[in-house]
């Protein structure tokens, strides 16, 4: 049986990690399958790629996650700079189509991939990309997420990553103000109360910013020749990256697909976290055939 091969690519300001599984039950002439997150790694995908093993599958870790270090000392990073990290492992791959699922910050970064350079991209599946640049009232959201970026400056992990929960659990609307609300308790979540004095949080720290203030290139993606389909978790619908997913589609001209479950509704376990994979990746499957 042939073993998942990890590589590494150097590109501009990063060092890559990536990880070829190869297909285990004849690949039935499928192109091979990009599975990503951001800043979530490779690891967190581990069950969704055990449902594709007709497939070669192919998983990454972003710069300043996991193994795949930062090479430029930055202290936030671009979706611009994610994609061509993205781009350079597609090439690497070698095939003439790939397919790409890409999920949270992973879908923002996808659409700035799509929209510079969709090459051999066949199919795009955007799932809660978390914008909130695209959002009828993004003034009051991008306040809301530069005061979660605020906060980690400020007070740290536990404090951030409470307020950055209490964010994405929010229905509907970001009223205006939202961002200088106090943050919730940490203890109630779980998380740390002390400031441990780090500031190199990939999520809280790192991307942030860049990632929800991103804005889609919507002409070039509606020239790009990859096919485009947005997602939304069954259980998401009013927080920000569904409602980002509503207003992308829209802009596109489309509808997005209602996967199961939540915004990590592919995870098996992943992080002490479940979701309901094996209905996510019939779902999948059946937008990647084009059902």
């Amino acid at each position: 049986m042939a073993q998942t091969a990890s590589h590494t690519l150097h590109t501009n300001g990063a060092t890559i990690r990536y990880d070829v599984r190869p297909a285990t039950a004849g690949n039935g002439g499928h192109p091979p399958l990009f599975l990503f997150g951001s800043p979530m790694d490779a690891s967190g995908f581990a069950t969704l790629a055990s449902y594709f093993t007709d497939r070669t599958v192919v998983t990454y870790d972003p710069r300043g996650t996991g193994r795949s270090a930062r090479t430029d000392g930055a202290a936030e990073t671009t979706p611009e700079e994610h994609a061509d990290d993205l781009r350079q492992v597609v090439e690497a791959l070698g095939a003439d189509a790939v397919d790409l699922f890409a999920s949270s910050g992973g879908a923002v970064n996808a659409l700035a991939l799509v929209a510079a350079a969709p090459g051999p991209i066949r199919v795009l599946v955007a799932h809660e990309p978390a914008t909130a640049a695209v959002l009828p009232d993004h003034e009051a959201a991008l306040a809301a997420c530069a005061g979660v970026h605020a906060t980690y400056l400020r007070a740290g992990m536990g404090p951030a990553m409470a307020k950055f929960i209490a964010l994405t659990a929010h229905q509907g609307p970001f009223p205006a103000g939202w961002a200088d609300a106090p943050a919730p308790d940490p203890a109630a979540f779980g998380l740390p109360t002390e400031d441990d004095g780090s500031r190199d949080d990939p999520l809280l720290g790192q991307n942030m910013r860049g990632c929800t203030a991103y804005r889609p290139d919507f002409a070039a993606l509606a020239a790009a020749g990859t096919r485009i389909v947005l997602g939304a978790g069954e259980e998401s619908e009013g927080q920000l990256a569904a409602r980002a997913a509503a207003a992308v589609a829209e802009r596109l001209g489309t509808e997005p697909v209602v996967f199961p479950s939540h915004h990590g509704g592919f995870l098996g376990g992943e992080y002490g976290q479940h979701g309901e994979p094996e209905g996510f990746a019939r779902t999948l499957r059946e937008v990647l055939d084009g059902s």
